[in-house]
């Protein structure tokens, strides 16, 4: 049975190929907080031209960098064609794991591709500056904060499920082709979201995104499936995603590379936005509902701020710690909540 494909890809597109600075970067693509594609940003990598040529090449290239160390990769047998999800069981997974040294792994990838018996493999997420230090310096792009550092995924074609990121996501494909089917971050509901503590990879999936269309379990999941994004990427294209963007990833070839770049563009300190939806749920989602609703108004005054500033109606010298962050609110509230925290 085939599988229904979502709408035809649309979306903001912009030809990156003369690169872009950091402040053309935030204002023209962050800002928005809606998917970018950036066309060629990574045309001329040495990567992406090794890659062009072949995949020994590749291979030669990153293994110049190489220090020997270790990886886990996901082991597909050739029955789920590359789709690493969950299993039939609530427990497990329909694939395996091994620890590889990426020489191993990239020589499997290329055997797994020659020869469509043997097992798919998929390593994600290694970080260059441990794997493959000096990768950086041909892989910089200068509109990126400097904590945003490389990773590499690589593998035969996968489907990796729908999920997210808690932080910004910039993905450039190297070899292979990519295909991102994305939903926005209010799409959660009708996604069926799996458990948070029992994942694939770190992140929860949405169910209903991958299963046939129609299944009756995922009712809802139509009015999410109108509304989706899909993106095409050639090698040497880039897609900038904002964190929560929901996000299916096809590798299409048999053979695969893709470099990213994970950041939190809008900072204002190092306490993250999950942090506080982790703690808001063991302090607030299991009381009672009418409360729940006053604490949603009182989130959606001091926090989303839809009528805007709380204090809007006062001049600003008398705004408190309700003031900018960066005039040394930031450490106020902060230590305010930690005081809290400990039963100060």
């Amino acid at each position: 049975m085939s599988r229904e494909r979502p709408p035809e890809p649309r979306g903001v597109e912009i030809d990156a190929t003369g690169g872009l600075d950091s402040a053309t970067f935030r204002q023209g693509v962050a800002l928005a907080c809606r998917p970018v594609v950036l066309r060629k940003l990574g045309r001329d990598w040495p990567s992406t031209r090794a890659a062009g040529r072949s995949w020994r090449d590749l291979a030669d290239y990153l293994l110049a960098f190489d220090v020997g160390h270790k990886g886990q990769a996901f082991i597909g047998a050739p029955a789920i064609a590359g789709r690493y999800d969950y299993g039939d069981g609530a427990d497990g997974f329909n694939f395996d794991r091994e620890t590889l040294t990426l020489r191993q792994t990239l020589d499997r990838i290329d055997q797994a591709a020659a020869d469509p018996a043997l097992a798919s493999v998929y390593m994600g997420s290694l970080p260059t500056d441990d794997y493959l230090p000096g990768f950086d310096r041909d892989h910089h792009l200068a509109f990126l904060p400097p904590a945003a550092r490389p990773r590499v995924w690589l593998g035969n074609a996968s489907q990796v499920a729908c999920h997210y990121d808690t932080y910004d996501n910039l993905a450039c494909v190297v070899a292979g082709r990519r295909r991102f089917t994305l939903y926005p971050p209010d799409a959660i509901g009708d996604l069926y979201v799996g458990p948070i503590d029992h994942t694939m990879a770190g992140q929860p999936i949405g169910l209903a995104a991958g299963a046939q269309p129609g299944d009756p379990r995922f009712p809802r999941f139509a009015a999410a499936r109108d509304r989706a994004l899909v993106v095409a990427l050639e090698p040497g294209d880039a897609l900038y995603l904002p964190k929560l963007w929901w996000h299916q990833v096809e590798a299409l070839d048999p053979r695969n590379l893709l470099v990213n770049y994970w950041w939190d563009g809008f900072a204002a300190g190092p306490d993250a936005p999950f942090a506080t939806l982790m703690l808001a749920m063991i302090a607030i989602a299991e009381r009672p509902p009418a409360e729940r609703q006053a604490w949603r108004a009182f989130f959606d005054h001091y926090v989303f701020r839809p009528d805007g500033h709380p204090l809007a109606h006062l001049p600003p010298e008398r705004h408190g710690i309700l003031g900018p962050l960066a005039q040394g609110n930031y450490g106020r509230i902060r230590a305010s909540v930690m005081r809290l925290l400990r039963g100060g």
